[in-house]
């Protein structure tokens, strides 16, 4: 009884030491997020009605809030295109693969270089900085992948460029500020060693930052075509993002070559790029809300220390 009377009471003292000021200030904050999520959100929704809009009204102002003149002109270009369901498999192969590759690889080095008593670990540490800020350039990058063998192969999405510095770092910021040291203490004095101790304790508890460096990993393997551009043009292996630009530039092209005149052109080649833009974000658009709540756990938790 003497906590719930404590607690009315201190939600009583909340009450009436709200003064007028502050209800205005609580209605100005509101208004100006929801000014925000107009400014965030809007150009998204447009992009959604436009690709389902009549180019003419597109083109002339006059679409802003539902689609006119119902047109599927821009789907029907993109999906009629057999290249673009090749696209979308290489690109759902090499992000899934391509994610889990980059957490095997990210998160035991992160955590390694989270232990203190890990040998030479500041010099490791400068080594993976320096990689940061220096690199040897496309032509030695090219030719070490040669010497591979990576060059139109499959496995250049899969296994080079798997771990990103940045992300480790987040990572190792994680480990540092929220698995405890007695816990290490404990599992050691019960024989447990560093391997099983990392599998079996530390990974369940970093839910958060699993999650979090999987949307980034995946993120960027989605988004990628400079890989399958420059080192892999055989197009049994091209991504969905170069497809998409393959589509947008042939459709171009076939504008020009019907004498169509130049506006309606530019109207039919916008409806397409609003169509592209829904294809390949959708995917990460339905992804995203399931790992929203890891995701800002994950990196406020890994920003506690620098």
């Amino acid at each position: 009884m003497d906590s719930v009377e404590k607690k009315e009471s201190i939600s009583g003292i909340n009450k009436i030491n709200r003064t007028r000021f502050d209800k205005v200030f609580d209605l100005g904050l509101i208004v100006i997020g929801l000014i925000l999520i107009i400014i965030y959100a809007y150009p998204m929704y447009f992009v959604v009605i436009a690709s389902f809009s009549d180019p003419v009204y597109v083109g002339s102002g006059r679409t802003w809030f539902v689609p006119r003149g119902l047109n599927v002109l821009g789907y029907e270009e993109i999906l009629g295109n057999m290249r673009i369901w090749t696209g979308y498999r290489n690109t759902f192969i090499y992000t899934i693969l391509g994610t889990l590759m980059s957490l095997f690889v990210t998160l035991p080095a992160a955590y390694s270089l989270s232990r203190k008593e890990l040998p030479a670990r500041r010099l490791i540490n400068f080594i993976f900085l320096f990689t940061m800020f220096f690199s040897g350039g496309l032509i030695p990058l090219y030719m070490v992948l040669k010497d591979f063998n990576l060059i139109n192969n499959f496995w250049l999405f899969i296994v080079p460029f798997s771990l990103n510095v940045y992300n480790m770092i987040i990572s190792r910021t994680f480990f540092q500020s929220t698995i405890p040291e007695d816990l290490l203490e404990a599992a050691r004095l019960d024989g447990c060693s560093y391997t099983y101790f990392f599998i079996r304790i530390v990974l369940p508890l970093s839910k958060a930052i699993i999650a979090v460096m999987a949307l980034y990993y995946a993120v960027a393997q989605w988004n990628d075509y400079f890989r399958a551009m420059v080192f892999a043009p055989k197009k049994e292996l091209v991504p969905l993002q170069l497809v998409l630009r393959e589509i947008l530039i042939t459709n171009q092209q076939q504008q020009q070559q019907t004498g169509v005149d130049t506006a309606t052109r530019q109207r039919l080649a916008d409806i397409v790029k609003y169509g592209l833009i829904l294809v390949s974000t959708i995917p990460v658009m339905i992804v995203y809300p399931f790992l929203q709540k890891y995701f800002t756990q994950g990196v406020m938790i890994g920003a506690i220390k620098g």
